[in-house]
Formats: C-alpha cells, structure tokens, sequence
C-alpha cells in the first residue's frame, strides 16, 4: 500500500470518527451519520489498499 493512500484512509478514519463523536454530543444526528459514512469510506479504502498489495506479490 502506497504511504499516500494509506494516509489518506487513516485520515478519513480519524475525521469520521470526530465527525460522529461530535454529532452524537450535540444531538445532530445527520452530521453523527455523515461521520459514520466517512469513517467506512476510509475503512474500504484501507481494505481496497490490502487487496491489491496481496496481488502484487
């Protein structure tokens, strides 16, 4: 997995998860899943990464 996109997945991890943190402490529910749809969007890009790396060996 390149350095790049690995960052970028753990990046996208990381804000989803304050995203939803932040949504759920203030009550606003759209943002709380907002947080959780770019939390998985990083998961499957991180998934996507592995994938190919096992390919290449």
């Amino acid at each position: 997995m390149s350095a790049k996109e690995k960052a970028k997945a753990k990046a996208e991890q990381i804000a989803g998860k304050a995203m939803r943190k932040s949504g759920h402490s203030r009550g606003k529910e759209t943002t709380a899943a907002k947080g959780v749809a770019l939390g998985v969007r990083g998961k499957a890009r991180e998934a996507k990464e592995k994938g190919k790396d096992l390919f290449k060996r």
